[in-house]
């Protein structure tokens, strides 16, 4: 071994001892006869000592050392001298006085500094990402990961489950997003597929009869990218047979505990977790994953407004929208301009504009305040719970447009406000979900979940008679305002699993080819079972408490799907094209 301790080890209890280290220069202090260089390796700094007067030799080795170079010393280890000690660092009570020292290997001048928390581009950060990986705030990340991943382990197999591998190159069949496809050498003009999910494969291992199955899984979803989303990801797949709903949500929550638990300055809000239906997250908060670290709900006033004198709120109400509002605290102060940045912001969710009203020492300013009588706004003002100081965001359109507007406007204005805390991670569960939903462009229903979700037991013949009123045996954990997981209760019986298809718009013969290895296991006693999966690199960037999934991932892409450190994706030659049957026609 290069190394007989690591740089985060040494303490005083081992003061006069000789040891070995080696690490990359964290940073290089020369005051002109002692020179001092911090050590660096993935378990902290150590302070080494280059003393000219005791070794000459291995001060002058010094001199030529900069920040980066990977070097190994030997030394003894010395207490500080009194009111030296560093109370930042673990070893900060003790130094090296090094004897000898190798240079191991050379450092160009990195081209970001590693040892300082500094803005870097990101582009720059992701093409030169071994460097980026340096710095300590990646590598604490990378080390959570690694945490949660054991901490997940540890706790399925705590609870009898059993790690099953699935493979990658599977079947394409339409799951909700685009796949990756992979050409096949041995079978000309046939393709593999990447797994979105390995939602199938699970299933059948319950009806292969192992009852608690999980998998940290890869899984590839050919989608345009945004900050918690990645072309290639990982998630923990469970499934579990002979279970109900209650089962998944009473298993799932103790291991969410554990997790937080690995992170001594996280806390849960609440423990049971709050559950809300769909129905209620919707109406509440706009979304179906609220983040419930702060009120300010939704308030329905289409009751008030649908005869009132202002044409666009009684127009919504009578051809079946709504209009609903948002209190912000303490915002009566908006200006012209931050009004019409809100405005701007409802027209990104489809809504056609907003309406608002500030409530002043002098009474309401408001752009529709000439519509309605002082008795009028006041009672509207009194419903949302306005007082003096507030401001009042009203949206008026569908209700889907409404709740995703006034639930963006929501969003925006709690982190304008700072209204929640960082440090706590509020886990929800969202249930009764839709099972399927319109689908305006392809003019069908589609799965809101996927197409193996079960119905409630109660819907089961409104999947022939009244498709969009079927509610799911589905649930999602939420946190923060993000999705952490989903899982549902799966369809089991063969029939049941053609009457979806059926109301997807997949018929009996599109299903036996894209589905027949389904079908035909549910002729084989297929047993009871459901699951979840949860999006590991979502969960462990709001463990860390990181902006984007980037931020712990070891090798992630950029929003383009772009891998800046080895250029992928890539050109291949016309001699793997041959191989795999395939002629590029790039005009068209």
């Amino acid at each position: 071994m290069y190394k007989t301790h690591t740089c985060g080890q040494l303490r005083l209890s081992d003061a006069g001892s000789t040891v070995t280290l080696a690490g990359w220069v964290h940073r290089r202090r020369d005051h002109g006869n002692l020179i001092f260089i911090d050590l660096r390796d993935r378990w902290g700094l150590t302070q080494i000592v280059f003393n000219p007067d005791t070794n000459p030799d291995a001060h002058s080795v010094a001199q030529s050392v900069r920040n980066e170079y990977v070097i190994q010393v030997t030394g003894i280890v010395n207490a500080r001298p009194e009111g030296l000690s560093n109370n930042n660092l673990d070893t900060g009570d003790i130094e090296v006085i090094v004897q000898t020292i190798h240079i191991l290997n050379e450092s160009k001048t990195p081209v970001f500094y590693i040892n300082e928390e500094s803005d870097v581009d990101e582009s720059l950060r992701l093409k030169y990402r071994y460097l980026d990986l340096r710095r300590p705030r990646m590598q604490h990340n990378l080390v959570l990961r690694h945490q949660v991943c054991a901490g997940i382990r540890n706790y399925l197999n705590d609870n009898d489950f059993v790690e099953i591998e699935t493979p990658i190159l599977i079947k394409s069949t339409p799951e909700g997003a685009r796949d990756y496809v992979v050409p096949s050498r041995l079978h000309e003009g046939k393709f593999y597929a990447l797994p979105q999910s390995p939602q199938q494969l699970k299933q059948l291992l319950m009806v292969a009869g192992f009852e608690r199955y999980y998998q940290i899984a890869r899984c590839f979803r050919d989608e345009d990218q945004r900050a918690d989303r990645q072309p290639e990801f990982t998630q923990l797949d469970l499934e579990m047979s002979f279970i109900e709903q209650e089962d998944i949500l009473q298993l799932m929550e103790p291991m969410f505990v554990k997790l937080v638990e690995l992170i001594p300055e996280k806390h849960i809000r609440q423990v049971p977790f709050p559950r809300f239906t769909y129905d209620e997250a919707m109406d509440r908060y706009g979304s179906d994953k609220p983040d419930i670290r702060f009120e300010m709900f939704l308030i329905d006033l289409s009751e008030l407004v649908a005869d009132c004198g202002f044409r666009v709120f009684s127009e919504a109400v009578a051809t079946g929208g709504q209009v609903k509002a948002i209190c912000v605290p303490g915002c009566a102060d908006y200006t012209r301009r931050q009004l019409d940045e809100l405005t701007e912001i409802t027209k990104t969710y489809g809504a056609k504009g907003m309406a608002w009203a500030a409530v002043n020492d002098e009474g309401v300013r408001s752009s529709i305040t000439k519509f309605f009588s002082e008795e009028e706004m006041a009672t509207i003002l009194e419903r949302v719970g306005a007082l003096t100081g507030d401001l009042v965001l009203f949206v008026a359109d569908t209700k889907m447009v409404v709740a995703a507007a006034l639930g963006g406007l929501r969003s925006e204005m709690g982190k304008r406000l700072h209204l929640t805390e960082k440090d706590e991670l509020a886990f929800a569960w969202v249930t009764d979900f839709p099972l399927l939903e319109w689908n305006e462009e392809e003019g069908r229903y589609t799965a809101m979940h996927h197409p193996f979700t079960s119905p409630a037991d109660t819907d089961v013949e409104l999947l022939t008679t009244d498709p969009g009123k079927t509610k799911a045996k589905a649930y999602d954990i939420v946190a923060n305002g993000y999705e952490v997981g989903g899982g549902s209760i799966r369809i089991y019986r063969r029939e049941v699993q053609r009457a979806m298809f059926r109301a997807i718009g997949i018929d009996d013969v599109q299903a036996q080819e894209q589905f027949g290895h389904m079908l035909e296991a549910f002729e084989y006693g297929a047993p009871p079972h459901g699951g979840i999966a949860l999006g590991l690199d979502r969960l462990v960037m709001l463990l860390a408490g990181e902006p984007n999934i980037r931020e712990v991932l070891a090798f992630p892409k950029t929003q383009s799907a772009v891998d800046l450190m080895t250029q992928a994706p890539s050109s291949i030659s016309e001699r793997q094209l041959k191989d795999l049957h395939i002629k590029l026609d790039l005009d068209d």
